[in-house]
């Protein structure tokens, strides 16, 4: 039917008071959207206002009731609603105004996404399905054009709306409208049932899965009518017949998703999620499948810095490692997401507003806290916030001596996981609840050496061994000092420093700490690291493997297993790994470049370019509250190298020089990123230097396939026989 225009001049006067409408961003079945003024928060908004034909059949109080339920909603993954209201017999709501597209622009112009990105969007849109479905709220209208693409994150919005046209269902035929799309609506929607519940959603969702992957619709025909019919008489077409490299498990889940039975569909979303990212995207090997749980992001938190608060500057590294104990903690719980160190330390003296902190993280809750260390006396206080009304959930000060400093540790991690009501297994009670039989100095050391290791540069590194020993020398059974000692000489070995000693002495230290602590996932990592550049691969395997049975969510572990099996040339288990490794860490700027390598030399190009942009984000992220991170910097030039993006490679390149031109990881990333633009000889000397100053992994310079362009050159030939 025709729409009636809105009378704009008559809306701008009668939202005066509130908004300053600028012009209209576009027009859908139910509402035209414009781009306006919040005056009261000087912020931009997307104003929605119902067509009048169906704000006069539906009635401002039936509307806005179902806004306000839908308004409660606070996930990361949907975009919240502001404000919504009634004025002059305008019916409108206000979301914020997303400066990204949404996903029909997205797939009418690339037609159809990778396999890696199309089933990342499923599982975050299936994540606030879930969410939402547990709040009682059904969405009713999930469609391309109701999911907006924002940073590379999809984001849901319109819920509430679909529900409260519903309830007009009476008025329906008189406006001419249906409640869904036809080309995604589930049979039980069409077949015209009101009651639904979230297996509605899922078979929707399932249809823009279907699309975001094939690149064409489930259903399609001349009417809506046509398209409603063929989801009772035919099945769509098997995903893998139209795309053969989709996975077999992601085919599956789809199909299920889509059955035409509602009890034949996943429970819950939820669920839904956890079988699409089942198969290769995120199963390290097939003989070793891990669990790969689906994590509400109501249940998430974000561990800030802890403030020093004492009088000395210098005990800094005992804040900062309270924070990561606490994160380390949290971090094997499985229904948990945390975010990492990594994130939340790039937030480190902000001051920024906890709630905005939360948004910026995509957590719904933030732990902030402060250390004041006196001699062996300790306070310590600690709040966790919900991000979404910026109340306290807990808090708690702690006066403690230094001895107490684990207990307070554990106290703070068992507070958060009753706020959040997180169940535990006994396995995850028993890791959290661990008793720490270390001496107090030691661990003093031990927090030290942490805060140096995690610069990654050589004189960083060289300290961190230094405090490393200095806990051994104070608590010689201590397995995680020993395990630290042998991470930096492997650090040192791989990037800086290319002799047999270091080798020898992560093979010495590795093996200590696994015979002091078995158990300890961290003493398997070193281990398998340390043996890895060894090319004892097959022992390395082993205790990689180990280590992900100990803890399934420990990133290094699966990190450095993908960058073993990469060093092999083993690319598509590498594959397997640093995808298992980014979904734990989805804003980790390092693995998605390792993996569009791993991907590129498999021939998969598009995925692999997909890889890349997704790194260039997440590192244009980082420098943001980073702009001096030389290795941020270094692969950034390597990221936009591979998207041919040559001018603003060679800037990258040139800041992370300028911070340090002797660094032999440096030039060695100079070199890859001058092999990807063909820059020969250029390549070829930064190599050189790269390799005279310290580089040595050989290995990985032989399987690199951003050195490709330089393979047959006589000078690559005698820099690796020199090696």
């Amino acid at each position: 039917m025709m729409q009636t225009m809105l009378p704009l001049d008559r809306l701008r006067g009668a939202l005066a008071q509130s908004y300053t409408i600028d012009r209209e961003l576009g027009r859908g079945g139910m509402a035209t959207v414009y781009l306006a003024q919040d005056g009261k928060h000087e912020r931009l908004v997307a104003l929605k206002v119902l067509h009048p034909e169906l704000a006069a059949s539906l009635g401002p109080e039936r509307f806005l009731r179902e806004i306000k339920l839908a308004a409660r909603l606070n996930h990361p993954h949907i975009l919240p609603l502001h404000d919504s209201g009634e004025v002059e017999g305008f019916l409108y709501y206000v979301m914020p105004y997303v400066e990204g597209e949404s996903l029909r622009e997205r797939l009418d112009r690339d037609h159809q996404l990778s396999i890696e990105e199309g089933v990342h969007h499923g599982r975050a849109i299936a994540s606030a399905l879930d969410y939402a479905h547990r709040q009682g709220i059904v969405h009713r209208d999930i469609k391309p054009e109701n999911i907006m693409l924002y940073e590379g994150e999809a984001m849901v919005m319109d819920f509430g709306i679909a529900k409260a046209v519903a309830a007009g269902s009476d008025t329906l035929t008189q406006t001419g409208m249906m409640v869904g799309t036809p080309a995604y609506v589930s049979p039980e929607q069409a077949a015209g049932e009101t009651n639904l519940d979230g297996k509605s959603d899922q078979y929707s969702l399932g249809c823009v899965v279907y699309e975001m992957l094939s690149g064409e619709r489930a259903f399609s025909g001349p009417t809506a009518q046509a398209v409603m019919s063929k989801r009772f008489t035919e099945t769509a077409r098997p995903l893998r017949s139209v795309r053969g490299t989709i996975p077999e498990s992601v085919e599956r889940a789809v199909s299920r998703a889509m059955s035409t039975d509602p009890g034949a569909r996943y429970r819950t979303a939820a669920q839904f999620a956890q079988a699409l990212g089942s198969g290769s995207l995120t199963t390290p090997t097939d003989t070793q499948a891990l669990p790969q749980q689906t994590v509400s992001s109501a249940k998430s938190v974000a561990v800030l810095p802890f403030a020093n608060m004492s009088t000395d500057a210098e005990n800094e590294y005992f804040a900062d490692g309270m924070a990561e104990e606490i994160i380390n903690a949290l971090s094997k719980i499985q229904s948990l997401r945390v975010a990492s160190r990594t994130v939340s330390f790039a937030l480190k003296g902000k001051n920024e507003d906890l709630a905005e902190v939360g948004k910026k993280l995509h957590v719904s809750t933030v732990l902030d806290g402060s250390v004041r260390k006196m001699g062996n006396r300790l306070r310590i206080t600690a709040q966790l916030v919900n991000v979404a009304d910026g109340y306290q959930l807990w808090s708690e000060r702690y006066d403690r001596e230094m001895e107490d400093v684990f207990a307070i540790q554990d106290d703070i991690s068992q507070a958060i996981v009753k706020s959040l009501r997180v169940i535990l297994t006994e396995g995850e009670k028993k890791q959290i609840e661990k008793a720490r039989a270390v001496n107090v100095q030691a661990y003093d050391y031990y927090l030290r050496g942490r805060q140096y290791f995690h610069q990654l540069r050589r004189k960083s590194l060289d300290y961190a061994r230094q405090m490393f020993n200095k806990a051994i020398e104070i608590d010689p059974d201590y397995a995680r000092a020993y395990a630290g000692v042998a991470d930096c000489y492997s650090l040192l070995y791989t990037y800086f420093d290319a002799r047999e000693f270091n080798l020898r002495q992560a093979d010495i230290a590795s093996s200590k700490a696994l015979q002091l602590e078995p158990d300890l996932a961290e003493a398997h990592v070193a281990r398998g690291l340390a043996i890895s550049l060894s090319k004892r691969f097959d022992e390395a395997e082993q205790e990689f493997e180990q280590a992900m049975t100990l803890d399934p969510k420990l990133f290094e572990a699966i990190y450095w297993y993908a960058r073993a099996r990469q060093s092999q040339g083993k690319y598509d288990e590498a594959v397997k790994l640093f995808e298992r490794a980014a979904s734990l860490r989805p804003e980790e700027y390092q693995t998605p470049g390792f993996l569009g390598q791993a991907l590129r030399s498999l021939g998969r190009s598009d995925e692999a370019e997909a890889s890349y942009r997704r790194q260039a984000k997440l590192i244009e992220q980082h420098l943001e509250l980073n702009p001096d991170d030389p290795r941020a910097c270094i692969l950034g030039a390597a990221a936009s190298a591979n998207l041919r993006e040559a001018e603003q490679a060679a800037e990258y390149a040139a800041r992370a020089i300028a911070v340090d031109p002797e660094d032999p990881m440096l030039l060695y990333n100079v070199a890859c990123t001058y092999g990807v633009l063909g820059r020969t000889d250029d390549c070829l000397g930064a190599l050189e230097q790269a390799v005279s100053k310290g580089w040595g992994d050989r290995s990985w310079l032989e399987h690199d396939s951003d050195l490709d362009s330089i393979r047959e050159t006589p000078r690559y030939k005698a820099i690796v026989q020199a090696m």
